[in-house]
C-alpha cells in the first residue's frame, strides 16, 4: 500500500511533515520453516541468534567441510543435526529452505547444489563473485521452481521501508545526491577471507555492497559507474571510491575501505529536504529528516535495534508459503544488475579473482 505523510501543528503552529511509520510486518508472524545452514561462521550465528529470539522458524541442520565446526555450532544453537559436507544436509527431508553463508568464493557451487536438490535457498551477500555465476543460480531456480534470493538484510528493515516512503511520497523534492559508505580497519591477514582473492576477498564484495545497493534502491539504474580504488598487498582491493549517476542526472557518492573505520552512514539529499541515517545505516538505525535550513523535522528510531537479520528470513518465509519463487524487495533482476555492477567496478580496479 501507498502511505501518505501526515501533517501536523507544532507548539508555533508552524507545519512540519511527520515521518510515516513503517509497514514491516512483525517477524514472529511469518509462517515457520525448517532451515539448513552452510558455513557455520560469525555471519550464521547472528542470523541463526536472530531466527530463534525474533521468529517462529526453526533451524534443523548444520553443514560444514570440518564436522568439528559443524558439530560445535549445532551445540552452540540447539541444531538437531550436524553434518560433514554439503550432501547429507541437501538430502535431508525436513530441510525447507538453506541458508548460505560461506565466504562468498562457495556461494555458486553450494546454492547450485541446493537448488538441484528441490531446496530453496537465501545466499549471503553478495550473491556470488559475479554476474555469470549468479546468471546460472538465478536460470537454475526458476527452471527449478524453488525460491531464491540474496540476503541484503538492509532492504528488509523497518527503517529503510521509511526511506522507501519518503521517496515515493516526494517528501525529499527531487533527489539530487545520495552519499554512502562503510569501511572497517581489518588486520591483513593473507589467510582471512577478506584479504584472500582466492576466496573472493576485498572490501567491495563484504562491505561495498551495501552503500551501492543503497544508492540503487533510491536511485534506480545507474547509466554510469566510476571507481577509484587500492589494493592490498594480497590484490584485492583495500579501498573503493564510486561516483554512479542515474538517468536524471542524480549522483551517488560512495565509498567502502578495509584501511579505516568510517561512519557508515547514508544521506539523501533532495531540493526540498534530506534524509540522514546514522551510522551502521545497513542495520536497524535512527532516520532524520532534516529541512533545507537544517532543521530537524521528525525523526524515526527502530523500536528493534538488534537481531535485523530476522527481516529477511521472515520475508524469504512470507513468500514460500505464498508460493512466490522471488521477493518483491530484492527481486533477482536486481541482484542481476548489481552484480554486473560490481563486475564493472572490479573491472576498473583491475581485480580478478581465481577460476573466473
Amino acid at each position: 500500500m501507498t502511505h501518505t505523510a501526515q501533517v501536523i501543528s507544532d507548539a508555533n503552529e508552524a507545519e512540519r511533515t511527520v515521518l510515516p511509520a513503517p509497514r514491516t510486518l512483525d517477524p514472529r508472524e511469518a509462517p515457520a520453516l525448517n532451515w539448513g545452514v552452510t558455513g557455520p561462521g560469525r555471519i550464521a550465528g547472528l542470523f541463526v541468534e536472530a531466527l530463534q529470539t525474533y521468529t517462529a522458524q526453526q533451524v534443523v541442520a548444520v553443514g560444514s567441510r570440518d564436522a568439528a565446526r559443524a558439530r560445535a555450532f549445532a551445540d552452540r544453537f540447539g541444531i538437531p543435526a550436524a553434518y560433514e559436507g554439503y550432501a547429507d544436509l541437501l538430502g535431508d527431508e525436513r530441510v525447507d529452505i538453506v541458508y548460505i553463508a560461506s565466504p562468498h568464493s562457495g556461494h555458486f557451487e553450494q546454492a547450485l547444489r541446493a537448488i538441484e536438490a528441490g531446496k530453496h535457498v537465501l545466499v549471503e551477500k553478495a550473491f556470488t563473485r559475479n554476474a555469470r555465476e549468479a546468471e546460472q543460480l538465478v536460470q537454475a531456480a526458476r527452471e527449478q521452481g524453488v525460491f531464491l534470493m540474496e540476503a541484503m538484510w538492509t532492504r528488509f528493515l523497518p527503517h529503510i521501508d521509511v526511506v522507501r516512503q519518503v521517496i515515493d511520497d516526494g517528501m525529499l523534492g527531487e533527489v539530487h545526491t545520495v552519499i554512502a559508505d562503510h569501511g572497517l580497519p581489518a588486520k591483513p591477514d593473507p589467510a582471512h577471507r577478506l584479504f584472500a582473492p582466492e576466496l573472493a576477498g576485498g572490501a567491495l564484495l563484504d562491505l561495498g555492497v551495501y552503500p551501492v545497493y543503497f544508492a540503487a534502491m533510491v536511485l534506480g539504474p545507474f547509466t554510469s559507474v566510476l571507481a577509484a580504488g587500492t589494493k592490498t598487498s594480497t590484490g584485492v582491493d583495500g579501498q573503493t571510491s564510486i561516483v554512479v549517476t542515474n538517468a536524471a542526472g542524480a549522483h551517488g557518492v560512495l565509498n567502502t575501505t578495509l584501511f579505516a573505520r568510517t561512519p557508515t552512514t547514508a544521506s539523501i539529499m533532495g531540493t526540498d529536504a534530506r534524509l540522514e541515517i546514522d551510522g551502521r545505516f545497513y542495520a536497524p538505525a535512527a532516520v532524520r529528516l532534516i529541512g533545507r535550513d537544517h532543521e530537524l523535522i521528525d525523526s524515526f528510531v527502530p523500536a528493534q535495534l538488534d537481531g535485523g537479520l530476522c527481516y529477511e528470513a521472515a520475508e524469504a518465509a512470507r513468500c514460500i508459503a505464498a508460493g512466490r519463487l522471488e521477493s518483491d524487495l530484492m527481486p533477482l533482476d536486481e541482484t542481476l544488475r548489481m552484480m554486473h555492477v560490481l563486475d564493472g567496478i572490479r573491472r576498473d580496479l583491475g581485480i580478478t579473482f581465481p577460476g573466473e
